[in-house]
């Protein structure tokens, strides 16, 4: 793997290129202001009016409707939802992309699932983070960054390696470090990690451990201590030198407790249904059914959320919060 550094890179192909900012969420926001910052010509592009548009205006960026902000741009940096871009891209990207010009994503999904098929003169590049919106901005503004994976899946003007080494260092990310992968390696491992561990695979353990504590009869403010709340301390140790650094800094008991019985909880069946999971990334079948369940005005999964919000362990935890940390 080589990873490219801040000595790696010239930016300065970025100089007098119009870049524009699809999408002002988590990740809109977070690169729009580093680029900025960094001293780039930045234009965000919204729905008109909308919230979106105003936060933009109140953070200084100039701001103006998504097909004027295509209209012209040197980079067009697609950071809208997965599930709407396709539609986006099709009614107001495409129309207006000129030809040379170099479209960036930030995931692969739409590149990979073929929900955007972009024309053949045209730059097709992507700067994935690893991190959220929020602590990419606050890393870079104490002066770092946060690593990030970038791609090339189409280099129409011989300059898509530039461009994308370039808009990593101008949003942080060479000073720790970035290396290169495919859009399809970069999307299918995104979202098996999100499904399978960090978002799925995580919440369901500590859902089914919490109604275990609870249904054998112990406080449920003592089963959210130690099933949810006390998950991050242990991940930040794991985040901070690996599995074999956490298990120095728990205890005797702890480190001989979860080396002896992780098996049982996370089984060869479980490795299993993973595999079937990871070939529904692959196949097709993940991208499908989300697709359709957003065109279906997203119904079962806001069924999904509430029925979420009204687990114990989400009514406890929400008080907890309140008493000890003074947060919702």
């Amino acid at each position: 793997m080589q990873i490219y550094r801040d000595v790696d890179v010239d930016s300065s192909i970025l100089e007098g290129k119009r870049i524009s900012v699809l999408g002002y969420g988590s990740q809109g926001r977070a690169q729009a202001l580093c680029l900025r910052d960094s001293g780039v010509d930045v234009t965000v592009g919204v729905r008109r009016d909308g919230e979106s548009w105003k936060a933009a205006q109140k953070d200084g960026l100039r701001v103006t409707d998504i097909a004027d902000a295509v209209k012209g741009a040197d980079i067009v940096m697609m950071l809208l939802p997965d599930e709407v871009q396709g539609g986006v891209y099709k009614e107001l990207v495409e129309p207006n992309l000129k030809s040379g010009a170099a479209l960036e994503f930030a995931h692969g999904f739409a590149i990979t699932f073929g929900t955007i098929v972009p024309p053949k003169d045209v730059d097709v590049i992507m700067v994935a983070p690893k991190g959220p919106g929020n602590m990419i901005r606050m890393i870079f503004e104490e002066g770092f960054g946060v690593p990030a994976i970038f791609s090339i899946h189409q280099d129409s003007t011989g300059k898509a390696r530039d461009i994308v080494l370039a808009l990593c260092k101008k949003m942080g990310f060479t000073r720790p470090g970035v290396f290169e992968e495919s859009f399809r390696n970069e999307c299918h491992t995104d979202l098996f990690g999100e499904q399978a561990v960090l978002c799925g695979g995580i919440t369901e353990l500590i859902k089914k451990a919490f109604e275990v504590l609870v249904e054998a009869g112990y406080p449920p403010e003592m089963a959210y201590f130690e099933v949810l709340h006390e998950t991050k301390l242990v991940v930040d140790l794991i985040n901070r030198g690996g599995l074999s650094y956490m298990w120095r800094e728990v205890s005797n008991t702890a480190e001989y407790g979860g080396l002896t019985r992780r098996s049982r909880i996370v089984t060869e069946d479980s490795k299993e249904e993973m595999r079937k999971i990871l070939k529904e990334i692959q196949d097709g079948t993940f991208s499908n059914q989300w697709i359709s369940e957003f065109d279906g005005g997203m119904v079962n999964m806001r069924k999904m959320e509430k029925d979420e919000e009204g687990l114990l362990v989400e009514k406890v935890g929400k008080e907890i919060r309140r008493e000890f940390f003074n947060r919702e």
